[in-house]
């Protein structure tokens, strides 16, 4: 694998034009052309189910949350299905006296019941993906989150793959941004991701200190293999996290003298500087090329301000909302999660919370082609968004 290094052209290109590019992207959201090719919104139904716990409940609320979507069989039949989970962090010790679970990451019982359901509905094999900055397997990653793999695999054909390299493919898989993308025009991620039939991405209904919220779509970002967009890039044995994606300072110096190019970035992602600007446009160029078909925002309990621990700025708890919300595509499900935190604007531009640190990526989204987020658009079965309203998050 070659260095990846500017050419001539690239750094004429940038020294040129960095003020009006600069000025230019940090001007208004302005409005965008839907991307070629991009489908618009196949079901805007989404699902609000109450969900008091993670024992037995988490089974019975997700099936009624797949009936209430009219169901998932046609979705999965006989169909290999691929479940990006969020163990952001990879560190597993319990906050505020409880299990990880429960405050931020994946929780082992809505996989567990979703594992079930699926197969239960004809699912082939079930895959469980996230790309950590551990070097060993997922499903030994798991079991240290507190996962029982073996119950998992009991169910049926289960497989497990790390994505932060290669693992177990030979090469990486090429997807294409559709129309012109804002920073990408297409992402090289691991094999998981392309074979398979149906994509789901399983959440925490979560704020976050630079996209203002972290949902389905923000849950993609960690889709990007740590050994090509990471700050170890490029490098197979990396596990650095993808702080340069969203700020490439200090980067292009004596102890990193190649500045980082990551496959398939436009020469707009170098400008501006601002991970405010920058990662909300990646998320929506990686959930066009790599397409949402179920998400799946765990909202039973969860914490109250940003998404791990580590965000310092405001004081964080646990809060419990106690509702699944379930949704075929993903910037619908994203703005009832965000009007279901008690955001009382889920199309608010950059400065209005919960977006106050960067730009809206659900507006992004939808003016990309990817689905609405506006809410007289969206069909919410069962509990309505304002009796489900929590008050406990800040943005």
């Amino acid at each position: 694998m070659k260095p990846f290094a500017f050419d001539c052209n690239r750094r004429d290109f940038l020294r040129a034009g960095a003020g009006a590019l600069a000025g230019a992207a940090l001007g208004p959201l302005g409005p965008l052309a839907r991307a070629a090719g991009a489908q618009p919104a196949r079901n805007a139904r989404v699902s609000i189910v109450p969900c008091r716990g993670y024992g037995p409940e988490v089974a019975t609320a997700l099936a009624r949350s797949f009936d209430q979507l009219g169901g998932i069989g046609p979705l999965v039949t006989g169909k290999t299905v691929t479940i990006k989970i969020n163990l952001t962090g990879s560190k597993f010790d319990s906050v505020f006296g409880r299990p990880v679970g429960e405050s931020y990451m994946t929780h082992p019982a809505t996989v567990m019941a979703l594992s079930s359901t699926l197969f239960g509905a004809g699912a082939h094999r079930v895959r469980f993906v996230e790309s950590t900055n551990l070097r060993q397997p997922l499903e030994k990653t798991m079991v240290d989150a507190g996962f029982d793999v073996n119950a998992l695999t009991a169910l049926g054909r289960v497989e497990f793959e790390d994505t932060r390299n290669l693992g177990q493919g030979k090469t990486y898989a090429t997807f294409k941004v559709p129309g012109e993308g804002h920073l990408f025009e297409q992402f090289e991620l691991n094999h998981a991701y392309a074979d398979t039939d149906v994509f789901v991405s399983l959440c925490k209904l979560k704020t976050h200190a630079t996209t203002g919220v972290t949902l389905t779509m923000k849950n993609l970002f960690g889709t990007t293999p740590n050994a090509l967009y990471g700050d170890d890039a490029p490098a197979e044995w990396g596990t650095k996290g993808r702080g340069r994606l969203h700020d490439l300072k200090g980067w292009d110096n004596r102890d990193n003298p190649a500045p980082f190019e990551p496959p398939g970035a436009k020469p707009e992602f170098f400008l501006p500087n601002n991970g405010g600007y920058r990662i909300p446009r990646i998320v929506t160029d990686v959930c066009a090329a790599r397409p949402i078909h179920l998400g799946i925002i765990d909202g039973i309990t969860t914490l109250n301000y940003a998404e791990g621990p580590w965000v310092k700025g405001q004081p964080q708890a646990i809060t419990s909302p106690r509702v699944l919300i379930c949704g075929f595509n993903p910037v619908a499900t994203d703005a009832v999660g965000t009007a279901v935190m008690g955001f009382a604007n889920v199309r608010a531009p950059r400065g209005v919370p919960p977006f106050r640190p960067g730009d809206n990526h659900l507006v992004l989204a939808e003016q990309a082609g990817l689905g609405t987020c506006d809410l007289s658009r969206i069909d919410v079965a069962g509990v309505p968004i304002e009796k489900a309203r929590s008050r406990e998050f800040a943005g």
